[in-house]
Protein backbone atom coordinates (compact mmCIF):
# COMPACT_ATOMS: atom_id res chain seq x y z
CA UNK A 1 0.00 0.00 0.00
CA UNK A 2 1.86 2.72 -1.30
CA UNK A 3 0.34 5.91 -3.09
CA UNK A 4 1.76 8.53 -5.33
CA UNK A 5 -0.46 11.60 -5.53
CA UNK A 6 -0.07 14.40 -8.19
CA UNK A 7 -1.37 18.02 -8.24
CA UNK A 8 -0.84 20.92 -9.82
CA UNK A 9 -1.52 20.40 -13.36
CA UNK A 10 -3.68 22.27 -15.46
CA UNK A 11 -4.06 24.81 -18.60
CA UNK A 12 -1.43 27.78 -18.99
CA UNK A 13 -0.59 29.96 -21.81
CA UNK A 14 2.76 29.65 -23.46
CA UNK A 15 5.26 31.85 -21.50
CA UNK A 16 3.42 30.80 -18.43
CA UNK A 17 4.72 29.00 -15.33
CA UNK A 18 3.29 25.72 -13.12
CA UNK A 19 4.46 23.90 -10.31
CA UNK A 20 3.67 20.01 -10.08
CA UNK A 21 3.74 18.14 -6.54
CA UNK A 22 4.06 14.47 -6.24
CA UNK A 23 3.67 12.98 -2.57
CA UNK A 24 4.26 9.32 -1.81
CA UNK A 25 2.84 8.09 1.27
CA UNK A 26 2.34 4.69 2.78
CA UNK A 27 3.96 1.42 3.78
CA UNK A 28 7.97 3.49 2.78
CA UNK A 29 10.98 2.53 4.21
CA UNK A 30 12.88 4.98 2.45
CA UNK A 31 13.13 6.41 -0.72
CA UNK A 32 15.90 6.94 -3.42
CA UNK A 33 15.48 8.24 -6.86
CA UNK A 34 12.49 10.69 -7.36
CA UNK A 35 11.47 11.88 -10.68
CA UNK A 36 8.49 13.09 -13.48
CA UNK A 37 8.43 11.54 -16.98
CA UNK A 38 5.74 12.79 -19.56
CA UNK A 39 4.00 11.64 -22.80
CA UNK A 40 2.01 13.60 -25.11
CA UNK A 41 -0.78 11.72 -27.59
CA UNK A 42 0.75 9.04 -30.24
CA UNK A 43 4.36 9.72 -28.38
CA UNK A 44 6.35 7.13 -25.89
CA UNK A 45 6.77 8.23 -22.12
CA UNK A 46 9.93 10.41 -21.77
CA UNK A 47 12.29 11.00 -18.77
CA UNK A 48 11.58 15.15 -17.91
CA UNK A 49 14.11 15.52 -14.93
CA UNK A 50 15.04 12.53 -12.12
CA UNK A 51 16.45 13.53 -8.89
CA UNK A 52 18.52 11.14 -6.26
CA UNK A 53 18.44 11.16 -2.21
CA UNK A 54 21.57 13.09 -2.47
CA UNK A 55 20.02 15.76 -4.87
CA UNK A 56 22.30 15.05 -7.94
CA UNK A 57 19.66 15.78 -10.86
CA UNK A 58 19.83 15.36 -14.18
CA UNK A 59 17.38 17.01 -17.16
CA UNK A 60 15.98 16.30 -20.51
CA UNK A 61 17.72 18.45 -23.12
CA UNK A 62 14.33 19.97 -24.10
CA UNK A 63 13.79 21.19 -20.78
CA UNK A 64 17.38 22.65 -18.88
CA UNK A 65 17.28 25.88 -18.19
CA UNK A 66 13.59 26.36 -17.87
CA UNK A 67 12.26 23.21 -15.34
CA UNK A 68 13.77 22.73 -11.84
CA UNK A 69 13.12 19.54 -9.40
CA UNK A 70 12.99 19.56 -6.08
CA UNK A 71 12.68 17.14 -3.29
CA UNK A 72 11.71 17.37 0.27
CA UNK A 73 12.49 13.95 2.08
CA UNK A 74 10.52 15.03 5.43
CA UNK A 75 7.43 14.82 3.31
CA UNK A 76 8.42 12.53 0.79
CA UNK A 77 7.54 15.28 -1.90
CA UNK A 78 8.97 15.58 -5.21
CA UNK A 79 8.14 18.95 -7.03
CA UNK A 80 8.91 20.11 -10.64
CA UNK A 81 8.71 23.96 -11.59
CA UNK A 82 8.11 24.53 -14.78
CA UNK A 83 8.56 28.36 -16.52
CA UNK A 84 8.65 29.76 -19.86
CA UNK A 85 6.43 26.70 -20.89
CA UNK A 86 6.13 26.04 -24.85
CA UNK A 87 3.02 24.40 -26.52
CA UNK A 88 5.23 21.00 -27.28
CA UNK A 89 5.25 20.57 -23.15
CA UNK A 90 2.05 19.68 -23.26
CA UNK A 91 1.60 16.16 -22.01
CA UNK A 92 0.37 14.06 -19.27
CA UNK A 93 2.98 14.35 -16.49
CA UNK A 94 3.76 11.18 -14.21
CA UNK A 95 5.73 11.28 -11.09
CA UNK A 96 7.16 7.91 -10.06
CA UNK A 97 10.01 6.71 -6.87
CA UNK A 98 12.00 4.21 -6.21
CA UNK A 99 11.00 2.87 -2.81
CA UNK A 100 11.65 0.60 -0.16
CA UNK A 101 8.99 -1.17 1.75
CA UNK A 102 9.06 -2.21 5.35
CA UNK A 103 6.96 -5.27 4.60
CA UNK A 104 9.45 -6.10 1.26
CA UNK A 105 12.95 -6.69 0.88
CA UNK A 106 14.41 -4.89 -2.05
CA UNK A 107 13.09 -1.61 -3.75
CA UNK A 108 10.42 -1.17 -6.69
CA UNK A 109 9.26 1.90 -9.04
CA UNK A 110 5.82 3.37 -8.11
CA UNK A 111 4.02 5.48 -10.56
CA UNK A 112 1.25 8.30 -10.06
CA UNK A 113 -1.76 8.62 -11.22
CA UNK A 114 -0.74 11.45 -14.20
CA UNK A 115 -1.85 15.10 -14.59
CA UNK A 116 -2.46 16.82 -17.38
CA UNK A 117 -0.24 19.80 -18.73
CA UNK A 118 -1.90 21.40 -21.21
CA UNK A 119 -0.16 25.27 -22.93
CA UNK A 120 -1.79 26.53 -25.29
CA UNK A 121 -3.28 30.04 -26.21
Amino acid sequence: QVQLVESGGGLVQPGGSLRLSCAASGDIRSINAMGWYRQAPGKQRDMVATITRGETTNYADSVKGRFTISRDNAKNTVYLQMNSLKPEDTAVYYCYAEIARWRYLGSSNYWGQGTQVTVSS
